[in-house]
């Protein structure tokens, strides 16, 4: 049974759904809901990133490839991107689907916003790469960003990706070993902070989520990690050591099967005293930022992003 975010979190701030998302969201579900639990192994790459492509192109920004860490990837930057700031934006895909080139249209969408050249690396994916390689690349990429003179930096990612930037962002506060540039802040849509998929949502959210299910999850998780124990904190952010962390943005739907992913995040990262708030859409599957062009949610939820990493980039600077 479906259970009802409340409202009363100081910390969280519902977004109830229009009339014509509302429709939109039931066309797609149409469309969706039966292949639900399908997409598995490498076969899913070309579908995945094919979905990813179909991306509205943001306006005034311009892509390029680069690589930056020893990790290849892709450059989104709009027009008159200020200087020495960076995002690094770390894809989704389950840990073993997703590409920097598929992904930049949505970046892109982020980085206009920001004001911010982004940069997407095509970090090792699963299976041919498990745990830990990917959290190394990412790592590496964040080094190599401070090497090259970007002096304030925030992380975002979505999905599999979130649980990367999320871990990134606990790593790099704390050892303060990454090029000596601590992360200003992170902002992650959907993130999978919890690999052993005990949250309620797997649960509450089964019937609501378009796309994936529990069996299909844990054989995805089985292929990144291993035997390595999902509950290690380097592998799931929502276990490991939050005080001390820079503010951080959480952005999710209310039907997914994840949304417990985020809601325990961040109640604990407020228990810690960090500065962390969550954004629920109502009515939004997994990674409806995508939507953009087509579900207002997408534009808002691209908005509060953008305001909050501009907001905390500038600050920094100060």
């Amino acid at each position: 049974m479906k259970t009802t975010i409340q409202e009363n979190r100081p910390w969280s701030t519902f977004h109830s759904i229009s009339a014509e998302d509302n429709a939109a969201m039931a066309a797609l579900r149409a469309i969706v809901e039966p292949n639900k639990g399908c997409l598995q192994g490498t076969a899913a790459r070309v579908p995945f990133d094919a979905i990813m492509e179909r991306v509205v192109v943001p306006a005034g920004v311009a892509y390029e490839p680069d690589t930056v860490g020893g990790v290849p990837g892709w450059w989104c930057r709009p027009e008159n991107a200020r200087s020495g700031e960076a995002i690094l934006h770390l894809h989704g895909g389950w840990f073993n689907w997703g590409s920097a080139q598929a992904f930049r249209n949505m970046v892109g969408h982020i980085a206009a916003r920001t004001g911010v050249g982004a940069f997407v690396p095509d970090y090792r994916l699963a299976p041919e790469h498990p745990f830990p390689a990917a959290t190394e690349d990412v790592r590496a990429c964040y080094r190599g960003l401070s090497e090259q003179g970007f002096t304030r930096i925030a992380i975002t990612g979505d999905s599999a990706g979130g649980n990367l930037a999320l871990g990134l962002l606990s790593f790099a506060t704390a050892r303060k070993a990454l090029g000596g540039v601590l992360p200003v802040a992170a902002a992650v849509l959907s993130p999978v902070t919890d690999l052993t998929l005990t949250g309620a949502s797997w649960e509450t959210r089964a019937a609501a989520d378009p796309y994936f299910i529990r069996s299909q999850a844990a054989e995805l998780v089985r292929s990144y990690l291993g035997n390595h124990d999902p509950a290690d904190p380097l592998a799931s952010p929502l276990h490991g050591e939050l005080a001390g962390l820079p503010p951080i943005r959480v952005l999710v739907g209310d039907d997914e099967v994840l949304l417990d992913d985020s809601l325990g995040y961040v109640e604990r990262a407020v228990a810690a005293g960090v500065d962390a708030r969550l954004d629920v859409w109502e009515g939004m599957a997994h990674g409806f930022l995508s939507g953009i062009g087509k579900l207002a949610a997408s534009t808002q939820a691209l908005d509060v992003i953008g305001a909050f990493l501009a907001g905390r980039l500038m600050a920094s600077s100060k």
